[in-house]
């Protein structure tokens, strides 16, 4: 398989393709239009800001060839943290909209108890799996995964919801529609359940 890792300028690059570049995969990271093209798998990996990783993305002149390739290809596509939100409609992180591949809101946490909950949410949090699926053949239920984000999403359609998490509130912390997958925590931190769930995604 060939993979991509996306460069659009929103970091964290280093850390997850140190995580899969001992796979069996061809591994390239990039933010050449070519590469979107010469892909089997994409990765999209982020933590910033979401107005600027939409604007970076324009800039690179990217939207037509990963729109081509998420929604007529079909083909899978991973977002991690940032990456997860940009797939969504809409968010209140500079009221921009997203990439709109997945029917879903992101929301920034709110909470009167500032003592006993920070934002942004940093840290290890367990997950609940809501729906069986191959990404977690080899994670326990409640298997914690490490989280820094101060934004949520907020799907539509509740059946696309892979895990939950609870911070303040239960919030969506992974979604799977169809060939298009997100998780807000990130795998490339979280030591072995992280590990497994990438080499999961790589074998899927």
């Amino acid at each position: 398989m060939n993979i991509l890792v996306l460069d659009y300028g929103m970091g964290n690059i280093s850390s997850v393709h140190k995580k899969i570049i001992n796979s069996k995969d061809i591994i390239r990271v990039s933010s050449d239009r070519s590469d979107i093209k010469w892909a089997d798998k994409i990765i999209l990996v982020g933590v910033g800001h979401f107005k600027n990783a939409m604007k970076n993305l324009k800039n690179l002149n990217l939207l037509d060839d990963l729109n081509d390739f998420a929604l007529i290809k079909k083909k899978l596509t991973l977002g991690i943290c940032l990456g997860m939100q940009i797939m969504c409609d809409f968010s209140e992180e500079g009221n921009v909209s997203g990439l709109g591949w997945v029917n879903a809101k992101i929301k920034k946490f709110t909470t009167d108890n500032k003592l006993q909950f920070k934002i942004p949410h940093v840290g290890w949090n367990q997950i609940k799996i809501a729906k069986k699926n191959d990404l977690f053949n080899g994670i326990e239920e409640s298997s914690e995964f490490y989280f820094v984000h101060s934004y949520f999403a907020e799907p539509q359609n509740k059946s696309i919801i892979l895990n939950k998490t609870n911070y303040i509130h239960e919030f969506c912390s992974a979604f799977q529609k169809e060939n298009i997958i997100g998780v807000q925590y990130h795998p490339e931190k979280s030591h072995d359940a992280g590990e497994i769930f990438l080499k999961n995604f790589l074998n899927l």
